[in-house]
């Protein structure tokens, strides 16, 4: 059952894509690249930056670039835990990964560590 719906403007709504995308991440399924679902990993911490810059009444422009998104938040008087900065790994996944030939492909080792950071993060 999906969970209750929010507004757009709404925090919680984010926070609530931000956990549908770690859950989506962490769904190992035959056939599935480790770069789609390290894809979805980028995006849970990106959801739940946003969630927080929402709360905080800072508008963010829509980009998947995660330092970005975490200095502005930084900037805005949030405090950023050392796991929040490692998920500026994670950008990468947003766009490079997702394409054949751009990028060597995902390790176990690679999504494990996204996944991870991930779920830290949307914690």
């Amino acid at each position: 059952m999906p969970p209750e719906r929010f507004p757009p403007d709404d925090p919680r709504e984010w926070l609530n894509r931000a956990r549908s995308n770690l859950a989506r991440a962490k769904a190992q399924l035959p056939g599935v690249y480790l770069e789609d679902l390290c894809f979805d990993a980028q995006q849970a911490v990106e959801k739940a930056i946003k969630a927080l810059l929402i709360k905080r009444d800072v508008a963010f422009p829509y980009v998947h670039d995660l330092a970005r998104l975490v200095t502005q938040l930084e900037a805005s008087g949030q405090e950023i835990p050392a796991v929040v900065r490692r998920a500026e790994n994670l950008t990468r996944y947003a766009a490079v990964t997702r394409y054949p030939g751009l990028a060597e492909p995902v390790t176990e080792e690679n999504y494990q560590e996204a996944v991870t950071i991930a779920e830290a993060v949307v914690q």
